[in-house]
């Protein structure tokens, strides 16, 4: 994707390139189209080797053994085109290949293979679309990696970014080359993606798509169940809802396990805790999209619609409003890149009948945990701290913070000691 600003915007995760490059042989980049893998990547290399490129493509399939050779770092640039290329570069470091070496990017998983045949070899980062703080919408004041370490440190920070700024990202997109357009021109090119992803996508994949406005409908239906633990089974209804009769769940669930493969569908599972004990958890995954302007794009809202609160979609029942769970999603986007960052997986918490929830649970290695709940508001009180409250009693010590993300404009510690913090100013 090369349109809109061409300006280079550093991500977090070439920290973990700077670090992780002087011991690791091997590194791939996964996530989807148009996320800035091969501009990352290539940065760092000498060889470029660039298999979505048809005339290049056919060279390597031809002999693929070419692929390593070159100055190094050399990159193989979309490697799931040939994918013999993976077990190339996994045999290269059995052989004691130096650090820094081979670098991959991949937008999608083959069909019946797994990264995990790399493990201990090629070391997989997952990239994102851009947060807000690499956007550049304001600079952090409170760090994710800070809370993380559970000394509860000072929370401080003013910003001037209000609700109509969060409006705006959410439809902006987070995809690099998008960044820069609006209006007209943005739309025809996040429906140009959505377009390729049905039309092209899937068959490259081998799934022949038989019935593309189903296909989309699905998608649209998701897109109405992000920041829910809707069913599976609520959202094939309700991407049916006056279409006719159901199709078959046959049918729709290859759309889930495929967009999946493209790292377009990026649900955040369930936390289910080993050294706790919290009875009824609920095991369901909440729905999100990448970008949460992938979903904007197939509800066709914008920013007047949000703002309104119309009703807007396929009926997915939902806790508030279809702006709060859309500003969820850009929230969750930012946790999940800082907290990949911190050595850190993010999950979400609730129990059997909805009783208690948690937005977002940061995990460390160790099972203690960060807890942020997100909330379409400028101001927090007792009630939206209740769950935070509930989980503090019953883990104790493994709470190592408690944070509130919030639209308002200054970041500070409530007296209860919960950390309240405009998601403008939450970074890595």
């Amino acid at each position: 994707m090369s349109v809109g600003n061409s300006r280079y915007l550093r991500r977090v995760v070439d920290d973990d390139l700077d670090e992780l490059t002087t011991s690791l042989s091997a590194l791939v980049l996964e996530g989807p189209k148009g996320v800035g893998k091969t501009a990352t990547a290539s940065r760092r290399a000498t060889t470029i080797h660039r298999l979505d490129d048809p005339a290049q493509r056919s060279v390597a399939v031809a002999d693929p053994t070419r692929l390593l050779d070159g100055p190094p770092p050399v990159l193989i640039d979309e490697w799931q085109y040939v994918p013999e290329s993976w077990d190339l570069v996994r045999r290269a470091v059995d052989d004691r290949a130096p650090p820094g070496r081979y670098l991959l990017t991949g937008s999608a998983l083959p069909g019946g293979l797994s990264t995990h045949s790399g493990a201990g070899r090629i070391v997989t980062i997952r990239m994102r679309p851009l947060t807000l703080a690499e956007r550049g919408v304001e600079t952090p004041t409170v760090g994710l990696r800070a809370l993380l370490e559970g000394s509860r440190p000072p929370v401080t920070g003013q910003t001037a970014v209000r609700l109509e700024t969060y409006v705006d990202e959410i439809l902006a997109s987070g995809l690099p080359g998008l960044r820069g357009l609006s209006g007209r021109a943005l739309r025809a090119q996040l429906d140009g993606y959505l377009e390729r992803i049905v039309e092209r996508d899937f068959e490259e994949l081998g799934h022949r798509v038989r019935n593309p406005a189903a296909l989309r409908r699905w998608m649209t239906s998701y897109a109405a169940a992000s920041s829910t633990t809707a069913s599976y089974e609520t959202i094939r209804d309700a991407a049916t809802s006056g279409q006719g009769e159901k199709p078959a769940k046959t049918a729709t669930l290859p759309y889930r396990d495929v967009l999946e493969r493209l790292w377009i569908v990026d649900p955040v599972p369930a936390w289910l805790p080993t050294r706790n004990r919290i009875s009824r958890l609920a095991a369901p995954p909440k729905h999100q999209l990448a970008d949460p302007a992938l979903a904007a794009r197939l509800l066709g809202v914008d920013a007047g619609a949000l703002l309104d609160a119309a009703p807007v979609g396929p009926p997915i029942p939902r806790d508030g409003t279809l702006l709060g769970a859309l500003f969820e999603s850009l929230v969750t986007l930012g946790v999940r890149v800082a907290a990949q960052a911190a050595e850190a997986s993010v999950k979400h918490l609730r129990t059997h009948g909805g009783d208690h929830e948690i937005d977002l649970l940061v995990e460390r290695a160790d099972g203690r945990v960060l807890a942020l709940e997100v909330k379409l508001a400028r101001n927090v009180d007792d009630k939206d701290v209740r769950h935070l409250s509930w989980l503090a009693g019953r883990i104790g010590s493994d709470l190592l913070d408690a944070v509130v993300v919030t639209t308002g404009d200054e970041a500070y510690r409530r007296r209860d000691g919960v950390a309240v913090v405009p998601a403008a100013l939450l970074g890595p």
